[in-house]
């Protein structure tokens, strides 16, 4: 099992690991041993309030100092730390296939297992819970919460078991996420997003007391449409094509998939989610930093940088989740 580990997560990013940390943005909650604050209060390390002293209290806990200047007992109540619990959502639907023709051995749903498996590792490291579920088409793949080493092994095998097709389930097959899924509860959610049903997913786990973070996955080619001459485009979900004369669409595709992005952006950003951009072309440690790091100067030198440009043969026929072909944008 390590070695499917290592597979999905290469040396350089695992190393840039230790850099990070996983926080929860609510309280975690629960008792256990864990590196985050919980709503509950009692014996701890971070001081939260006093309260009046109660018949059971343990004695050590008074504040005797305190005392001295009240002549009344109270006791010191500290934030326990607890570990909190962590689920990683793969969208698995047939549009994550996609790759570059640059590099067509990197597709979309291959970068979200890497995030995935960063995940395990990080709440692993801090000993909190975590837990995996993979949808699409076919009945939804879980992997239940839990904890320790052999629960990075489970939910690692079943990263690798992971392959993108199908469509987006149906509401009635996630059911199950809901009970299974316990506020306050992080979720990291790893889509492209051309679905409005993964997107109303992840509004509606945040509307729930999940703190939810999202990654959408893009090729370099759905960001730039560096093509040229005429295309064939197919929506790899619903077999739906269209042929167009590049140069002429190039404008209008660009227009619309950057005010789709914002939109989503905005819908995010008004539900308290977390999200960022994620281009197979760039470095897969960027995401991770946003989310987990100091990621506002790396957002800041990617806004600076240029992105990859790809150059594609006339009259090629591509296999691409085309933007237009799904909910009308």
């Amino acid at each position: 099992m390590e070695t499917d580990v290592a597979e999905l997560i290469p040396p350089e990013l695992r190393a840039r690991l230790r850099e990070l940390r996983l926080l929860a943005r609510r309280g975690a909650g629960g008792d256990g041993l864990g590196q985050h604050a919980s709503r509950s209060r009692g014996a701890g390390l971070e001081f939260a309030q006093y309260r009046a002293y109660e018949p059971g209290d343990e004695l050590r806990r008074i504040d005797w100092k305190l005392y001295a200047r009240s002549d009344r007992y109270f006791v010191r109540e500290a934030e326990r730390d607890s570990p909190l619990t962590a689920w990683a959502i793969v969208d698995a639907s047939a549009s994550m296939r996609q790759a570059d023709a640059a590099c067509p051995h990197r597709r979309k749903i291959d970068a979200a297992k890497t995030l995935a498996a960063c995940l395990f590792e990080l709440a692993l490291r801090q000993g909190d819970r975590f837990g995996l579920l993979a949808l699409a088409g076919a009945a939804p793949a879980f992997v239940h919460a839990g904890a320790g080493p052999r629960q990075r092994d489970r939910c690692t095998l079943e990263l690798a078991r992971i392959e993108a097709a199908g469509r987006w389930p149906d509401a009635a097959m996630l059911a199950p996420l809901w009970e299974r899924i316990q506020p306050p509860a992080v979720v990291l959610v790893l889509s492209d997003f051309f679905d409005d049903a993964a997107v109303e997913l992840a509004l509606r786990l945040a509307a729930a007391r999940r703190d939810v973070l999202a990654v959408q996955l893009l090729s370099a080619e759905e960001r730039d449409f560096p093509f040229a001459g005429g295309h064939r485009f197919r929506d790899p979900e619903t077999g739906a094509e269209r042929r167009v004369e590049a140069v002429a669409v190039r404008r209008d595709y660009l227009e619309r998939f950057g005010a789709a992005r914002a939109e989503l952006a905005r819908r995010f950003a008004a539900a308290g989610i977390d999200h960022v951009e994620y281009v197979l072309d760039r470095p897969l440690e960027e995401p991770l930093r946003m989310l987990f790091g100091n990621g506002a100067a790396l957002k800041s030198l990617a806004l600076r940088e240029k992105g990859v440009e790809v150059d594609a043969r006339e009259a090629e026929t591509i296999s691409i989740q085309a933007l237009p072909l799904k909910g009308g944008v």
